[in-house]
């Protein structure tokens, strides 16, 4: 995410770190970089003129605290600065209305609006234990009211039926009937989206808003479309009173000009990212993470939540307490370590989290590498699945005859599931070691105490 945006300005950002005091001369070359730096990711250039202002009257004549080099404390203004561009704060969904709330989604065709309405729905379905109910007004995409009802079965949350037949306000009144006979937390509306902007499609949605009067009006947009993004959302917010916007596709924005415009441009905060194609891949935005993650200096904090919400913490206590009987690691737990650290998602979005390496990945070609490693992952888990369970757990069975037959069922080859058992030798003889020596508890301890790492940067 963001990857070129972080390039360029550690690059801009790099001379200065090292500098004994700050001077007209070295903030001004550096802000010059910055600039650069900035239009060069697609950032609207009112936005980067403000931005480089801001910078530069904090900066010159400012007071360095006595912790802190020049250097660093330019950073640390540079830091601030983006995150008061961001947002400052983390923009939280507004529930102080009486149920069912009710949440309109707007957003041109094509912007992932309807996966977007999913996404949103399973994460508070799941984080914040809501009884939610989808509903799609979109009569005009072929299959658009299909693929939401698909979504919601996948999720597991429910779906009110809709026709193409049917008029958008008859479909979302009915439906927030529904909502409010059978008592539901939240009615979350996707709308109909347009190739560009129309009257007609501004109509429609200006009339759905003021029959349902939602708490929260959300404007789903491609991040990839860079400054465009921004003017979109402009003209959706003077049409309509947006409370927030999520910015989709992130994952594949290198660049990041529409997040660093659309908060200045609109006034509106971002409130998710979506980060990924599964339903689970949305993120909470938080400003100060997120410019964090643009110096290059990783986002710990998200990176600890992630963990703690995905990795299931039994089954690898129950691991440990296997070995510290004495019995073998088998191949069924190899699986279930794959499978829990591929929960977590691409490895390359889990490394850019860590400080230091999201401005190194572009250059060395990292993240196609852990990538490949993810691909990896599932092929692996793919063989172990294709075992008997007596294969799994007495991995010495594993003759060639087997070989093959795992090989065929798996859609691999023999010397794929070779490599396999070699990684797998390799972690058994790791853990044997750290059970003789007593450590695996203390190994297990350190994973956990990743959370108490202090949480300011300077």
């Amino acid at each position: 995410m963001f990857d070129h945006l972080t390039e360029k300005l550690s690059g801009a950002l790099k001379n200065i770190r090292g500098q004994g005091r700050l001077s007209q001369n070295n903030i001004t070359d550096t802000l010059k970089a910055v600039r650069t730096s900035l239009l060069d990711a697609d950032v609207a250039l009112p936005v980067v003129k403000d931005f480089i202002h801001q910078i530069q009257e904090k900066a010159i004549g400012s007071e360095v605290a006595n912790h802190l080099n020049p250097g660093q404390a330019f950073l640390k203004i540079v830091h601030d600065s983006l995150v008061e561009l961001l947002g400052k704060e983390e923009a939280p969904l507004a529930w102080n209305t009486q149920p069912p709330a009710v949440f309109l989604m707007a957003g041109l065709q094509g912007s992932g609006k309807t996966t977007t309405t999913a996404k949103l729905a399973a994460l508070l379905k799941n984080r914040e234990d809501k009884k939610i109910l989808l509903v799609s007004t979109d009569v005009y995409r072929p299959a658009a009211i299909d693929q939401l009802k698909t979504l919601a079965e996948n999720i597991e949350v429910d779906f009110h039926p809709s026709e193409p037949s049917q008029k958008p306000l008859n479909i979302a009144e009915k439906a927030y009937q529904t909502a409010k006979k059978e008592q539901y937390d939240l009615l979350i509306v996707d709308t109909a989206g347009r190739l560009h902007i129309d009257d007609a499609m501004m109509d429609e949605i200006k009339i759905l808003h003021q029959a349902l009067s939602p708490i929260e009006t959300l404007f789903v947009v491609d991040s990839m479309t860079g400054q465009d993004a921004a003017k979109t959302a402009k003209a959706f917010n003077d049409a309509l009173p947006l409370t927030g916007i999520i910015l989709t596709k992130t994952d594949g924005d290198n660049r990041g000009g529409a997040a660093l415009s659309i908060r200045h441009i609109t006034g509106k905060p971002i409130k998710f990212l979506g980060v990924g194609e599964k339903t689970d891949a949305l993120e909470h935005f938080y400003p100060d993470r997120i410019a964090s993650r643009i110096l290059g200096m990783g986002d710990m904090l998200s990176l600890i939540e992630e963990i703690e919400r995905k990795v299931d913490k039994e089954k690898s206590e129950k691991i440990v307490k296997k070995l510290n009987k004495g019995k073998k690691f088998d191949l069924e737990d190899f699986r279930e370590q794959l499978v829990q650290l591929n929960s977590l998602g691409s490895l390359s979005s889990l490394a850019e989290k860590l400080p230091g390496m999201g401005g190194m990945l572009p250059k060395t070609d990292s993240a196609a590498m852990l990538d490949a490693g993810g691909k990896m992952m599932a092929k692996n888990v793919a063989i172990i699945n294709s075992m008997t369970l007596k294969e799994r757990r007495f991995p010495d069975l594993l003759n060639g005859s087997r070989k093959r037959r795992i090989a065929l069922g798996s859609g691999t080859e023999v010397q794929d599931i070779n490599k396999l058992m070699k990684q797998f030798t390799q972690m058994q003889k790791m853990l044997k070691k750290f059970s003789s020596s007593g450590n695996m508890k203390k190994m297990m301890q350190n994973f956990s105490n990743m959370g108490n790492l202090p949480q300011g940067l300077f």
